[in-house]
């Protein structure tokens, strides 16, 4: 990683191409302007055959230094520092404050290309790279330029360790809201970092960012509490914060527009309950008295039916 530091002090960390990733690159853009230039050579020959041997000669070297340097030039000024080969290599050409290149560095480069790697067949190229520290060739030294990498490996972001169980919700009031980005961020570099520092270097970064914290928060952590386990403690709240404002709002993964918090709330409309009329309540019917037939005493012999009737004979 080579730290190169811009006109506005911003320190950048480029990797400088070496040699091996160059010489392909440069062997992959040959071939192709080779390919072009002997197709374009081979039309020519059949378009000016009935010209003189010097007006050949003439057609012949305006061609080779159009497809050789030419192209060349016009493909870095537009593409801003990336050729055929560098991209398939993840190879770029910038400036030494790590600017974009411009025609007059891409010319500067093209111009020298042609004596140092196509005039010495890459001798004085190859030499100059291997003694370069950052593996420039004569062309980069005179036009001010480096070429870098662009396709880096990315690191492993390490995970914040979990706070102590017993300082789970304890935070769930603190206002966060003052803290800066940049707090949040040295705060995570030292959280997922602290285990590779000295212990009394570690506590007292701790304590200098817990004391940062409490500045901007206004709120004090409770008795006893370390300062990293403060740490832990404060940036897992944040955490579970985030989360439940991109996920727990909605349930499907999405987070909730601003602009819903500022939609009224109508009331449903409900209709109005009648109450049903009254209802008597229920009499069960009186059962009639059961009708008793008379009694008739028995007639004994001899005796008469009182009160007429038929009368069987004697």
């Amino acid at each position: 990683m080579d730290d190169l530091v811009t006109g506005d002090a911003v320190v950048l960390g480029l990797r400088p191409a070496r040699l091996p990733s160059r010489a392909l690159a440069f062997v992959l853009d040959l071939a192709v302007y080779f390919t072009g230039y002997l197709l374009i050579t081979l039309a020519l020959a059949l378009a000016t055959a009935s010209l003189d041997e010097a007006a050949l000669a003439a057609v012949a070297v305006a061609s080779f230094l159009l497809l050789l340097i030419g192209v060349p030039v016009a493909v870095e000024t537009l593409s801003h520092g990336r050729s055929l080969g560098k991209l398939a290599c993840g190879l770029r050409v910038v400036r030494e404050d790590g600017g974009p290149i411009r025609f007059r560095h891409a010319l500067v480069r093209g111009a020298m290309g042609a004596v140092e790697l196509l005039g010495t067949f890459g001798t004085v190229a190859c030499t100059a790279s291997l003694v370069s520290e950052r593996g420039r060739r004569l062309g980069d030294v005179f036009a001010g330029t480096l070429v870098v990498r662009e396709r880096v490996p990315g690191s492993r972001v390490a995970p914040v360790p979990a706070p102590p169980p017993w300082l789970a919700g304890r935070f769930t009031g603190l206002d966060l809201s003052a803290v800066p980005d940049g707090l949040w961020l040295a705060v995570r570099q030292y959280l997922t970092r602290m285990d590779q520092l000295h212990p009394q270097v570690g506590a007292e970064m701790a304590v200098k960012l817990a004391d940062e914290l409490v500045a901007r928060t206004g709120a004090r952590p409770p008795a006893g509490v370390p300062a990293a386990a403060f740490l832990m403690a404060v940036v897992h709240e944040r955490q579970s914060r985030d989360a439940a404002r991109a996920f727990g709002a909605t349930g499907a993964g999405t987070a909730v527009p601003p602009a819903a918090a500022t939609v009224p709330v109508v009331a449903p409309v409900v209709a109005p309950v009648v109450a049903p009329a009254p209802v008597a309540p229920y009499v069960p019917p009186v059962p009639a008295a059961p009708v008793v037939p008379p009694v008739v005493p028995p007639v004994g012999p001899g005796e008469s039916v009182r009160g007429g009737g038929f009368a069987p004979p004697g």
